[in-house]
């Protein structure tokens, strides 16, 4: 018997997370992050203080409604250029879409805010990341270290990726 890939219900609203969802999307992306770098570091990847200040600089886009977010995706505005982290889908969601729309999302508001380039970066130990944003266009442009200060249980460090846009 075949079996039948989940796929993401439609449709797919995404909107900028409001100040009162700081829990929400720490929460969201702690799980996510848990799920994915546990083998690696043993920590929450984001704080509450952090999501406020990262909601000063720039938006998270949301999928879903409180009090269940279903992912989110950091954009930073950064003149021609745009930050894009954080990228997060509750682990009960997963493998059904919901990431690349998180990411179709987020470079149309880049395109929109009239960027010309998106960058991200990416921890080396995470295997399957390459190849996910390389399929959406992204190149390395280098690598960068990981925060001394965060403990890991096997040395890494970032790879910097950059995709130009089309508008």
């Amino acid at each position: 018997m075949d079996s039948i890939p989940p796929q993401t219900p439609e449709p797919v609203e995404f909107r900028i997370a409001r100040p009162e969802e700081a829990p929400a999307v720490a929460g969201i992306i702690n799980a996510a992050f848990r799920k994915a770098e546990s083998f690696f570091v043993e920590r929450n990847r984001i704080d509450l203080e952090t999501v406020h200040s990262l909601m000063g600089k720039g938006n998270f886009l949301v999928a879903g409604e409180p009090p269940v977010l279903n992912g989110c995706v950091y954009v930073e505005i950064r003149g021609m250029r745009a930050y894009l982290g954080l990228l997060s889908v509750d682990p009960a969601q997963q493998n059904r879409g919901l990431g690349s729309l998180l990411m179709k999302a987020a470079e149309g508001y880049c395109a929109r805010a009239g960027c010309n380039f998106v960058d991200l970066q990416i921890v080396n130990l995470r295997q399957e990341l390459p190849s996910f944003y390389r399929s959406r266009g992204y190149v390395e442009q280098g690598t960068a270290p990981f925060p001394a200060e965060i403990k890991t249980k096997i040395p890494c460090h970032f790879i910097r990726m950059s995709k130009p846009l089309l508008r």
